[in-house]
């Protein structure tokens, strides 16, 4: 067993490009020598800068003989016929083939034999054509060679078993050499295997492993930042971003000149991330200090200070033009700046920005009324000026930013504290694992937003489609989920959906805001399924009629998110016990018979109360005075959203439903005792509906 060690050396990768070039390099070679018969173990990719490397352990010294049987035809078949069989086959005469017989009758039968190859020869053919036809995201030519490589291709080291796999490409060929670090050592060495190759570069400057340089980094940051009695701002994006910048990190600590302090921190953490790729520090209050790290890519003479020095002078210029930014923009308020949005077009068919930002100060004011402590007024002027900070410079400069400068600038207009918060959190949640706005006036711009640009899609029908959702409405549907049940608010979705489809152009909007509300049912059903509920539970609940009837057609209930989740809680538990598992056998067997019966009779022959007289047998009639009980005390319940206390009373019929069923016969000979059980049964299941829809859950 041999270990293959290949390294495709080059020009600096970028670093967004280096993870998924890594596992791509893995793919490839793996995939191709499994079809060439070839399998290893323990493929890995490492990755820096300048190279890609694989390393594969226990690869097999050549591919596995192979043994083919090839099918003629019958004996005695025309010579020609034979003739093309012997060619295929590659056989001199038929006396080389077998004969062998089958309910047809005998025919030839050419075995063959080939010899496994090298995996040094198979290697020498893949790697090649993989390098040729390597997908990079962007890739470019160099020189007069016709190889496409994202930066050109200086070497390329193979070694299998110690020993280099000769091959060639674009006059690159292979080799036992590579290269340590640019600067610090930059001469060639030859290597023999893995183990000698990464002793070897880190010898020569290189850390090859991108997860310990990132370690490096890490410890080394926040080291520098604690013996100045900070923190390290802890950003796991960036520092896997600045471990793919630098083979061998040199963490250093910078200052920032106090005049910048004033400029808003979120303002300085941005600029010092995205153009200069710094980590930011932390003060002991949390907030943002005058210190910054900044990430060498090799060891200075002079300790650093040079590099220190420069890039402080680097950063002085972007802070600079940070300041003058933010000072421009001061010199507008929110609200001079609401007649640009009128510029800035949100989508062809639903208006410019400044069409959506009317119709979520509108909205804001309605749904006020369903968040504690939200003022209408307020939440109207929030949700107009929310997106007033898209004209300004910073957030051009800085899309990121767009609410939080928002906040600033709210501020600064003296619109106050709640106004300002509301803006700077009506983006929230972006994810499912952001947090929720905390300021009442922050749920009610946020669920405005979302549900405005939710309305409005809907109404001109462009609606997410399997894996396509272009405009993110899955998570501003989640968003509104989440805002709603962790605010614990109760909402009339149904009511707020209807009325807000009104300030659009759109036809036969009561399918489609139905529609919508369905699709809040299936975003509903996978944050119940993430928090460990059954989601088969939602459909049960989500579906009853507003009358609590869920066999009336059409008819929806308000879609309360919160009322909906305290239902699909309580059926939950109450199916979890013996007494629900057995009531809802009981119904499963009632509606079943009454689907079968209700075809012979149609829809709705036994919706009327059954006649107490015709009673025969004692089961009936404890039956009956138990659905009489347990259906007033379910309604009452619900009533006032007691649902365990309705599930409690569902469970008084589970001991009356078994007795019904063991003792009583429902088909009799007599029609009217016949109907009058059946009526029976269809009490069972409107008494069962009076909570959930139980046609719905499974089991």
């Amino acid at each position: 067993m041999s270990e293959l060690l290949l390294e495709l050396f080059s020009e600096e990768i970028p670093a967004r490009m280096q993870k998924r070039g890594g596992e791509d390099l893995v793919r490839l070679v793996t995939d191709a020598l499994k079809a060439a018969g070839v399998e290893g173990k323990n493929a890995r990719a490492y990755t820096t800068p300048r190279r890609l490397a694989l390393v594969i352990d226990d690869l097999p010294e050549k591919t596995p003989d192979v043994k083919e049987e090839r099918k003629g035809p019958k004996v005695g078949a025309p010579e020609k016929a034979i003739e093309g069989f012997l060619r295929a086959a590659g056989l001199s005469s038929i006396d080389e083939a077998s004969v062998q017989e089958d309910k047809k009758g005998a025919f030839y039968v050419a075995v063959t034999e080939k010899k496994g190859r090298a995996t040094s020869d198979v290697i020498a053919e893949i790697v090649p054509a993989i390098v040729r036809a390597f997908p990079w995201p962007k890739s470019m030519r160099w020189g007069s060679g016709t190889l496409r490589w994202v930066r050109p291709l200086h070497s390329i080291l193979c070694i299998l078993g110690g020993k280099v796999v000769p091959f060639e490409v674009d006059g690159i060929k292979s080799g036992d050499t590579t290269h340590g670090h640019r600067f610090m050592a930059p001469a060639e060495f030859a290597v023999k295997d893995y183990t000698d190759y990464d002793m070897k570069l880190f010898e020569a400057k290189v850390v090859l492993d991108p997860a310990k340089r990132a370690n490096f980094i890490h410890e080394g940051a926040k080291a520098l930042a604690s013996a100045e009695g900070l923190t390290l701002a802890e950003d796991e994006a960036l520092l896997h971003e600045v471990a793919g910048l630098v083979e061998w990190p040199v963490p250093l600590m910078g200052a920032i000149d106090d005049e910048f302090m004033s400029v808003p921190q979120e303002v300085l953490t941005s600029t010092m991330r995205a153009n200069q790729k710094y980590f930011a520090c932390h003060d002991a209050k949390g907030k943002l200090s005058n210190r910054f790290i900044v990430v060498a890519n090799l060891e200075a003479e002079d300790g650093g200070k040079a590099i220190v020095n420069g890039n402080e002078r680097v950063l002085r210029a972007r802070f600079a033009d940070a300041r003058f930014l933010w000072d421009q923009d001061r010199s507008h308020t929110l609200t001079s700046r609401l007649p640009k949005l009128k510029e800035v077009v949100f989508h062809a068919k639903l208006g410019t920005v400044h069409d959506k930002a009317m119709r979520i100060g509108k909205l804001a004011r309605e749904l006020s009324q369903f968040v504690p402590g939200a003022d209408a007024e307020k939440a109207q002027v929030a949700g107009e000026l929310a997106k007033a900070d898209l004209t300004s410079q910073m957030v051009y400069e800085f899309p990121e930013l767009q609410g939080l400068m928002g906040a600033y600038y709210a501020r600064n207009d003296g619109l106050g504290d709640d106004i300002a918060d509301a803006i700077a959190e009506h983006y929230s949640p972006l994810g499912p694992t952001d947090d929720v706005p905390s300021t009442p006036l922050g749920k009610v711009v946020a669920l405005a937003d979302k549900l405005d640009t939710l309305v409005g899609f809907w109404a001109i029908d462009e609606k997410p489609t399997g894996s396509k959702d272009p405009y993110a409405l899955r998570r501003a549907a989640l968003g509104v989920i989440r805002i709603v049940l962790e605010g614990n608010l109760r909402i009339d979705l149904t009511k707020i959906v209807i009325e807000h489809g009104d300030l659009f152009e759109q036809k036969d909007w009561a399918v489609s805001a139905f529609d919508l509300l369905d699709f809040f049912g299936d975003r509903l059903k996978v944050r119940l399924r993430d928090m460990g509920n059954r989601f088969d539970l939602v459909d049960a609940v989500f579906l009853m009629g507003a009358t609590g009837d869920a066999q009336v057609p059409g008819m929806r209930n308000s879609r309360d998110l919160l009322q909906i989740v305290k239902r699909v809680e309580a059926l939950s538990d109450f199916l979890s016990t013996e007494d629900g598992a057995n009531l809802l056998a009981g119904y499963k067997r009632a509606t079943n018979i009454l689907r079968i019966e209700e075809k012979k009779d149609g829809e709705g022959a036994f919706g009327a109360a059954p006649d107490a007289s015709l009673f025969v047998q004692d089961e009936e009639k404890a039956l009956a005075v138990a659905i009489e009980a347990a259906t007033k005390d379910a309604k009452a319940a619900v009533a006032k959203e007691d649902f365990a206390a309705a599930m409690s009373a569902l469970a008084k019929l589970r001991a009356p439903v078994d007795a019904f069923f063991e003792k009583v016969t429902v088909n009799a000979d007599d029609a009217k005792l016949r109907a009058n059980r059946l009526k029976l049964l269809a009490e069972i299941r409107a008494a069962l509906h009076e909570v959930a829809d139980f046609s719905k859950v499974e089991g």
